[in-house]
């Protein structure tokens, strides 16, 4: 069995299939292990990157900005529990949020006049500041 595995070893090892046993391996320089590393470490963050785009792109779940269910608003009442109202349809309900539970504490019609607030985005407060501070520096 040990003679069979050598034979596989030395038949396989590069110097054998160049016709020189005693042959050495070749230099490899810093340089061109470098770029082999860091090739390697695009390709991998370029394939997380395309991963992540179809997640977010295809992902079940998500329909429009929130889809269906919308935040009207919502306060903290401890550091685990918290009233949130949310718009479904026509119909407003106050849900208590808190130790891994969600529970309907009432429910209402919408009032008139009165919609769910558009969805938040937090760059847009930095945007705002940004451009105030441009016109200051300008002006």
């Amino acid at each position: 069995m040990k003679r069979l595995f050598l034979a596989a070893v030395l038949l396989a090892s590069p110097a054998w299939a160049t016709g020189n046993p005693t042959a050495a391996p070749p230099a490899l320089s810093t340089g061109s292990v470098l770029f082999q590393g860091l090739l390697g470490l695009l390709i991998v963050l370029a394939a997380m990157m395309v991963f992540f785009w179809f997640m977010r792109r295809f992902s079940p779940g998500q329909t429009g900005a929130q889809g269906v269910v919308k935040v009207v608003g919502g306060v903290m009442l401890g550091t685990r529990e918290k009233l949130v109202v949310v718009e479904v349809g026509d119909t407003w309900l106050l849900l208590g949020v808190g130790g891994g539970q969600v529970n309907a504490l009432h429910s209402l019609p919408r009032p008139e006049g009165i919609s769910a607030p558009a969805p938040h985005d937090p760059l847009s407060g930095f945007s705002d500041k940004l451009k105030e501070v441009l016109r200051r520096r300008e002006g």
